[in-house]
């Protein structure tokens, strides 16, 4: 009896050009983002941006499906040339197994390239610059976090910001009442 589905000489039933072309197709798919820490855009200036993977236990992924994540007070820290995600709420939920104590602020494991790491502990060091996390978001199927490498913000400069989200919202609510 013959087969009517077609077969590569490997006897996989896709060709490898097939596969690989899905597999690009869903990593050109934008990020979900999970949650935001606005506080860090307030508070920090922006250098630089890094995109880590999140080392993360079963019910902490479902709980963050179900979107049970505060990120507003985390911070990096490194620790022995690791990088480590503290103060980040991952609200347990009641459906979670009855064998695992789950722990709401567990310290988190940040996932990224040695020589990155690297990068990030000599500026740290020297520099004075901090780790801040920014965001939490999907990324084919796996949950990220990234961090930026950021400079603390002065008094008068938080008060430019707020003038300038001002001005931007007054500039919004004149050219909506001269569209009408």
């Amino acid at each position: 009896m013959t087969s009517s589905i077609p077969t590569t000489p490997a006897g996989n039933h896709a060709s490898r050009f097939d596969r690989k072309a899905a597999a690009k197709a869903a990593s050109n798919t934008p990020p979900v983002r999970i949650a935001d820490n606005k506080k860090a855009l307030f508070n920090y200036h922006i250098e630089d941006r890094y995109e880590a993977g999140m080392v993360l236990q079963g019910w902490e992924v479902k709980a963050i499906r179900l979107g049970k994540v505060q990120l507003t007070d985390g911070y990096v820290v490194i620790r022995e040339g690791e990088l480590f995600l503290i103060g980040c709420q991952i609200n347990p939920i009641r459906t979670t197994s009855t064998h695992v104590t789950a722990e709401a602020a567990r310290t988190k494991k940040l996932l990224l390239n040695r020589d990155e790491i690297r990068r990030l502990i000599g500026k740290v060091e020297q520099k004075g610059f901090t780790l801040v996390p920014l965001n939490l978001h999907w990324k084919n199927g796996r949950v990220k976090c990234e961090i930026a490498l950021a400079k603390g913000k002065a008094e008068h400069d938080k008060r430019d910001t707020v003038k300038e989200r001002e001005g931007k919202r007054e500039v919004e609510r004149t050219l909506k009442i001269h569209r009408r």
